[in-house]
C-alpha cells in the first residue's frame, strides 16, 4: 500500500495491525501523532494550547519527504483545529456577571431561572450565567433577600459559610464579622466550618466567634426591605453608626453615653429617626445642616 492511502487509513483510523505497523515505520509517523494529540486535547473544561499554525507548518516542511500533497493536508487539519479551539474558547468563555450597591441603596436583580435577589447596600453579587443552568451559584459579600425559585440545587457562598436550598425564600447577612441567614419558607442548610444546620422556616442561625446558633424569628421579611432598622439591647454607639450609614450624616454625641436601645428608625425621614432613638432614652438632638447632627443627653 502506498504511503498516501496508508495515511488515509490511519487518519479514519481504519488500519488493519498490519498495516498499523507499517504506519508506525514512515518517517513521519510521530509528527502526524503528535499534531493529532494535541487535537485530542481540547475540552470544555481545559484550556489546551495548540501550536500556531506557522510552528506545525514549519515542523512539517523541515519533515518533508515524496508526499507534499499530505504534509499539506495534516498542516490545514492543524490550522482548522487552531481555529475552531480559539471560536470554542470565545463561545465557551464564563460570563461573570457582577452587582454591587452603594451607601442607602437597594437593587432587585433578576436571575436567568427567574429567582430573584433584592440586593441590600454597600454589598456585592457575583454569578457565572454561562454555566447558570448546571451549576446555580452565587457569591456574596453584604447582604441579600433571595426568592429562589425551584429546581436544583442554589448555592450562595460567603466569607464565613455556604448556604443552600432548592426553592425558598431566606436572607445572608456576611459583612465584617457578622454572618446570619433567616429562613422564611421552605428549608435551608447552612454549611461552617466543617458544621451543617437545616433551619426550616421561621428560624435564624447566628455565627459569633465561631459559634453557631439557633433562634424563631417572628417577622415574615427582613426589616431592611421595609426601610427599617431595628435594634435589640443594641449599644447606643451602634445605633449612631447605622443611622449615619442610613442617612449619610455625621452624628455628634456624648462618647460616655452608656446606654442601650431597643427599637427602630425608619430610613426615609431624618426627623422621624431622630425622634426614634432620642425620645426612649431621654436624648435631645438638633440637625445643624444636611449632613450634621448632634445629640445630647437631655438630663444634663
Amino acid at each position: 500500500m502506498d504511503k498516501e492511502q496508508l495515511i488515509k487509513k490511519w487518519l479514519n483510523n481504519n488500519l488493519s495491525n498490519t498495516e498499523l505497523e507499517a504506519f508506525n515505520t514512515l518517517k513521519d509517523a510521530d509528527l502526524y501523532k503528535e499534531i493529532i494529540e494535541e487535537a485530542q486535547r481540547f475540552s470544555g473544561n481545559t484550556n489546551a494550547k495548540v501550536e500556531a499554525f506557522d510552528v506545525v507548518d514549519k515542523k512539517l516542511v523541515s519533515h518533508k519527504s515524496n508526499t507534499i500533497n499530505w504534509v499539506r493536508v495534516v498542516t490545514s487539519l492543524a490550522a482548522i483545529l487552531v481555529v475552531g479551539f480559539a471560536l470554542f474558547t470565545v463561545l465557551n468563555k464564563d460570563q461573570i456577571n457582577t452587582f454591587n450597591t452603594n451607601l442607602a441603596q437597594n437593587e432587585i436583580i433578576s436571575l436567568p431561572d427567574n429567582s430573584t435577589v433584592n440586593l441590600n447596600e454597600l454589598s456585592e453579587l457575583k454569578y457565572n450565567s454561562s454555566k447558570w443552568d448546571d451549576n446555580r451559584s452565587i457569591d456574596l459579600k453584604g447582604e441579600a433577600f433571595f426568592d429562589v425559585e425551584k429546581g436544583k440545587r442554589f448555592d450562595v457562598n460567603t466569607e464565613f459559610g455556604k448556604i443552600s436550598v432548592l426553592g425558598t425564600e431566606f436572607n445572608v447577612l456576611s459583612r465584617d464579622s457578622i454572618f446570619k441567614v433567616a429562613c422564611y419558607e421552605g428549608l435551608v442548610q447552612v454549611t461552617y466550618n466543617d458544621n451543617k444546620v437545616k433551619l426550616p422556616a421561621g428560624t435564624e442561625f447566628i455565627l459569633l466567634s465561631g459559634q453557631g446558633t439557633t433562634s424563631n424569628i417572628a417577622i415574615s421579611e427582613p426589616y431592611w426591605l421595609k426601610n427599617m432598622s431595628v435594634f435589640e439591647n443594641a449599644s447606643f454607639k451602634d445605633v449612631v453608626e447605622e443611622l449615619e450609614k442610613q442617612y449619610n450624616v455625621k452624628v455628634d454625641y456624648p462618647l460616655n453615653l452608656n446606654v442601650k436601645f431597643t427599637g427602630a428608625f425608619e430610613h426615609n425621614n431624618l426627623e422621624n429617626a431622630l425622634k426614634s432613638i432620642s425620645n426612649p432614652l431621654h436624648l435631645t438632638y438638633t440637625i445643624q445642616n444636611t449632613n450634621e447632627v448632634i445629640i445630647r443627653n437631655g438630663k444634663n
